[in-house]
């Protein structure tokens, strides 16, 4: 998994819920906590989400995760790369399963 493919994911899933740790989204996203905190910390130098404090207690501070505008921004960029990348994707194999069905029936009637 690339760092835009994580940063898509991120924004995802923040955007879904910002209150994930960044735990939970290093198991979710089966990448490790290093990597999810180093992605973290570009996207909010970039302004692409911000952190907000929403809780005080005395055992626990609780943040929050918030898509800034740029970060939505962000999302749409990346989803679009990532869409036109997997539909080429799926054109290439596309056309490499009817070679393969080709080859089947050329073996078939042999």
């Amino acid at each position: 998994m690339n760092n835009k493919d994580i940063h898509l994911d991120l924004l995802r899933k923040l955007e879904s819920n910002p209150a994930y740790t960044q735990r939970e989204l290093s198991h979710e996203m089966g990448v490790s906590l290093g990597k999810v905190n180093y992605c973290m910390k570009k996207l909010i130098e970039k302004g692409s989400i911000k952190l907000s404090n929403f809780s005080h207690n005395s055992n626990k501070v609780g943040y929050a995760y918030l898509l800034t505008p740029k970060g939505l921004e962000e999302k749409a960029r990346l989803t679009f790369a990532f869409l036109k990348i997997k539909m080429e994707e799926y054109e290439m194999l596309k056309d490499e399963i009817s070679l393969l069905k080709k080859d089947t029936e050329k073996l078939k009637s042999e």
